[in-house]
């Protein structure tokens, strides 16, 4: 293998480090504050309406603060990897461009 072909993956292979490493940031930030957000209504509920505080035990408020922490995480990752990834993409087209 050449020694620019080389280059070029190493580049490639750190690129997608950084990105997929934003893309953890960024769920895992977005998943602390889903679950703020929904731990609070959800334990509130429990305590304050008769209907919660007999029909959620404490394995169901788990699931649901845990579900909107989980799909929070997910949705917020995906969208930041696929943002850097069509930024990088760009990027690296109108990199090309210029060398042409």
């Amino acid at each position: 293998m050449s020694s620019v072909t080389r280059a070029s993956l190493d580049q490639k292979l750190a690129l997608a480090k950084r990105c997929s490493h934003e893309g953890v940031m960024a769920g895992a930030k977005a998943a602390v504050l889903a679950t703020v957000a929904t731990a609070i209504p959800t334990l509130a509920s429990v305590r304050m309406l008769p209907w919660a505080r007999t029909n959620l035990n404490p394995t169901a408020q788990a699931l649901i603060i845990s579900t909107a922490a989980g799909m929070a995480y997910f949705i917020v990752a995906d969208k930041t990897v696929l943002a850097s990834a069509r930024k990088n993409s760009l990027y690296a087209s109108n990199r090309s461009n210029m060398t042409a």
